[in-house]
């Protein structure tokens, strides 16, 4: 198949581009899929998020995370079409060249699809739920279509993984207040910018960053891949979300230890 060629090929990073990723912990990279590539998996993965997806509260009804977006996890190990992309040397390189890494592996993969009126994504930082030893993480923010602003695109609050402040907060209307509150009195610039077709996002565990409301009548299909550092150990986790992350996403790791299960293979 003529997808699987494109994702093994390298997409070459400038010094600048690097640069511009260690300073602001995100960065946007045009064209690293092209249409038919990205046509192919916007199929495949609707496909699969269409037969296991259980959500039928309507959205009215639903808390403000319940309206932010259909969340389903490591669809990899259910769709070997899938597992194409989520595997693909292509994407797992450039995580691993923006990190200035050896070589990185799967924490896990998540679709996030944003319904038609889906409501925001409130501002939070990932990492907050990751019980993971080091801060050498990033995360492949993948449109499976051309993302305009009204259908609620990632925004970025650039360099904001210095702030500490935040950190402690899950994802819903308190962090959504508190961390805008704080990002406010910093000079740290909020990006809001559309996605090209193809165009792909890339930011760090802990630069906080929200997604708007989708206002247009389609869905906003989006995958994502959560690469950590290959050498990334297990630290004791800190809250409930770090201990449920421990058993759902690194099954039989132990702390100290490096992250090497089954399901947290090394990718590049």
């Amino acid at each position: 198949m003529q997808t699987t060629t494109l994702l093994d090929q390298d997409y070459v990073l400038t010094k600048e581009q690097i640069e511009f990723y260690q300073k602001h912990h995100y960065i946007k990279l045009k064209n690293v899929l092209d249409a038919e590539t990205l046509a192919h998996f916007n199929a495949v993965i609707s496909k699969k998020v269409n037969e296991l997806n259980e959500e039928d509260q309507p959205l009215e009804e639903r808390t403000t995370y319940g309206k932010a977006f259909l969340q389903l996890f490591n669809l990899w190990t259910k769709d070997d079409e899938i597992k194409e992309l989520i595997f693909s040397k292509r994407i797992a390189k450039i995580a691993a060249d923006l990190m200035e890494v050896d070589g990185v592996r799967l924490y896990h993969d998540q679709a996030l699809f944003k319904e038609a009126g889906g409501g925001i994504t409130p501002w939070h930082a990932d990492q907050h739920y990751w019980p993971l030893s080091t801060d050498k993480t990033i995360t492949a923010w993948i449109p499976l279509q051309e993302t305009p602003l009204k259908m609620g695109p990632l925004e970025f609050s650039a360099g904001s993984h210095e702030i500490m402040e935040g950190r402690e907060l899950s994802i819903g209307d308190d962090s959504e207040a508190q961390i805008e509150k704080r990002l406010k009195v910093t000079d740290f610039e909020h990006v809001i910018e559309p996605f090209d077709a193809g165009e792909i996002s890339f930011h760090s565990g802990w630069v906080f960053h929200r997604a708007g409301a989708n206002t247009t009548d389609e869905m906003r299909k989006v995958m994502t891949i959560i690469y950590m550092d290959k050498d990334m150990t297990l630290k004791k986790p800190t809250n409930s979300g770090q201990e449920n992350d421990w058993e759902t996403w690194c099954p039989g790791a132990k702390i100290g230890e490096v992250i090497n299960t089954p399901i947290n293979p090394v990718l590049y």
